[in-house]
């Protein structure tokens, strides 16, 4: 079977899981959304070296069909033959409120049933564990499997006959039948009962809380997806959010452009507490800032990483993942990311804005305060130290450092914003301490990054080009969209890094030669320059454009094939989602010109 990218996601915060659309569990890190790929036949070649879980109707002519339970994180797949046989799958990770608390286990449950005609199948369960290079032999029980090795352990328990899943054996499905994979311990209550509770607890704690999103008029059906995604790659144990839920998806066949996304960057975090504050889920970004107050408190030089792990502390040592053959056999499989030990000055900047919110929400049970406040500050602090030291950029180049202007605009942003802040918190003298820097870190950017020459700004100080950040200038407020210098800038970009309809980050030679796929999230941003600019109907035409490019489950990866328009990149990337949610809230009819006047 070859892979693909037509993936739906489930998960509870805890772990999550990619199915494919045969229903087939391609993707499960275990314990939790960055741990080891018990299912890795995402990433793990031809059986049986890889891991996954699926349901194999026999007989000819077999097709699926595969949809979410409307505004939840439930998959559905109906499997169906020529000889009339039809079963459906139903794949989701428990998530509810139990004793006033979130019951967000490490559990898949996996419910099988049939529909119509006499449906045989195979029920084969294929966990890996140490990225691919042990297969485990399960260990039966009366109603379960275990499946062990010296640092990881899981138990399949089931009322299907053990023999026939352990053994691969065809059999004819009765009845509807559960298999729960969990931690090593015994199921407590029974089964059925309790898995159908779970079900509906599920179903009914994601329709509460897609209930209160503050969605647009138009497009409610991919924000809500796309929402729900965001809320799928956040840890909720500790705050942190990773960029994706899986790691090594090629940006482009064969480019070796292959990462590892499951961790947080301070960057993509923003971006994803931004998007979903859009949308009034404003309890993620109250996580976020638990989950900050440990990075900062862990870095007493006050200098950060660009990237941590979820649970702060762990490393990031990048190494490879030898027994997994990679996505279409397209290695390597990293495990860890190198950009931990970059210098991207950006992040400082990052940080502030995410916490921002907290000090002007009124909804918020815990406001931000002054302590909050004085944290931030020595953030600022660095922000100011770092404003115009060379790095990598938020493009992550592993080659040579320069002045990077979105990272420049980043520092000069976290002063604008802590300025705001010591107003709202009645601090006069921090109030105009911060805006001097501002002022002062925004006239040495704008020295640099206009040129004149080309008529545009450009992304560095020395050797500036074209770079797709440069469209994030006005939304950030560090230029007026009616500037004639962002106009023209819009307007290159446009011309300069648009394939085939999508946006490039840029148009050089990187560390890997020419990049040879579009970022999907700056084709988001090029459609919110638009709006801003006043080319309303472009922007729309650019969105609608990029819906048309999700899966078959509503997701988005990170970048899309210049020639094919095929997906490529880690999946569900949760820059494209936001670009998805933001670019959605702007270019939306309003519901009263929409609704209430009928237009």
């Amino acid at each position: 079977m070859r892979a693909d990218l037509d993936l739906a996601a489930i998960g509870n915060g805890t772990i999550a899981a990619l199915i494919d659309r045969a229903g087939r569990i391609a993707w499960c890190c275990w314990p939790r959304i960055d741990g080891d790929p018990v299912f890795s036949s995402l990433l793990g070649g031809e059986e049986p070296q890889s891991g996954f879980f699926d349901v194999v109707l026999e007989g000819e002519g077999v097709r699926s069909t595969r949809r979410y339970i409307d505004n939840t994180a439930i998959i559905e797949t109906i499997l169906e033959n020529d000889e009339g046989a039809r079963l459906r799958i139903v794949d989701y990770a428990p998530r509810f409120k139990l004793y006033d608390r979130i019951y967000r286990p490490a559990m898949l449950v996996r419910r099988i049933e049939p529909l119509s005609g006499t449906c045989r199948i195979t029920v084969r369960l294929r966990p890996h564990f140490q990225w691919g290079a042990q297969a485990v032999r399960p260990v039966r029980g009366s109603n379960h499997m275990r499946f062990a090795s010296d640092d990881l352990t899981m138990r399949a328990t089931t009322d299907l006959p053990i023999v026939y899943v352990a053994e691969e054996r065809p059999f004819v499905l009765g009845r509807s039948a559960v298999v729960v994979i969990g931690p090593d311990e015994p199921f407590a209550s029974d089964l059925v009962a309790t898995t159908r509770s779970f079900e509906e607890k599920t179903r009914d704690y994601w329709y509460e809380w897609v209930r209160y999103l503050s969605i647009p008029f138009e497009w409610q059906e991919a924000v809500i997806r796309a929402a729900i995604s965001l809320k799928l790659c956040a840890y909720e144990e500790t705050g942190g959010i990773v960029a994706a839920l899986t790691t090594s998806i090629p940006e482009a066949p064969h480019s070796i452009r292959n990462w590892d996304y499951r961790h947080c960057w301070l960057r993509d975090s923003y971006f994803t507490v931004r998007a979903l504050n859009q949308l009034g889920a404003t309890r993620t970004m109250e996580d976020f800032i638990r989950y900050l107050t440990t990075i900062i408190a862990s870095e007493p030089s006050g200098r950060l990483a660009p990237v941590y792990s979820i649970v702060p502390g762990t490393p990031l040592d990048e190494h490879f993942a030898e027994s997994l053959a990679g996505y279409r056999g397209m290695g390597p499989v990293r495990v860890g990311n190198q950009a931990a030990l970059q210098v991207q000055n950006d992040g400082y900047g990052h940080v502030i804005l995410a916490a921002a919110q907290m000090f002007f929400d009124h909804r918020l049970p815990q406001r931000g305060d002054r302590a909050l406040f004085h944290l931030l500050e020595a953030v600022g602090a660095r922000a100011v130290d770092y404003a115009f030291e060379p790095d990598a950029g938020l493009w992550e180049l592993r080659g040579k450092r320069r002045v990077h202007t979105f990272s420049a605009v980043m520092s000069w942003a976290a002063c604008d914003r802590l300025a705001r802040i010591a107003r709202v918190l009645a601090m006069p003298d921090r109030a105009v301490y911060w805006g001097e820097q501002a002022n002062t870190i925004r006239t040495r950017i704008l020295a640099f990054a206009w040129n004149e020459k080309l008529g545009s700004f450009v992304d560095a100080d020395e050797g500036g080009q074209l770079d797709a950040s440069l469209l994030l200038l006005a939304e950030l407020g560090f230029v007026r969209p009616d500037d004639p210098r962002y106009v023209a800038t819009v307007d290159l970009i446009g011309s300069e890094l648009k394939r085939n309809g999508y946006l490039m980050r840029y148009a050089n030679e990187d560390d890997f030669g020419l990049p040879e796929t579009s970022f999907t999230i700056c084709s988001f941003w090029y459609a919110g320059a638009l709006n801003m600019i006043g080319r309303r109907e472009e922007a729309r035409e650019m969105f609608e454009s990029l819906l048309a490019r999700r899966n078959g489950a509503g997701l988005l990866s990170e970048d899309i094939d210049n020639t094919t328009l095929e997906l490529w990149g880690n999946i569900p990337q949760t820059y494209s989602m936001v670009g998805l949610i933001d670019t959605a809230m702007r270019l939306s009819k309003s519901w009263e010109e929409a609704f209430w006047r009928g237009s």
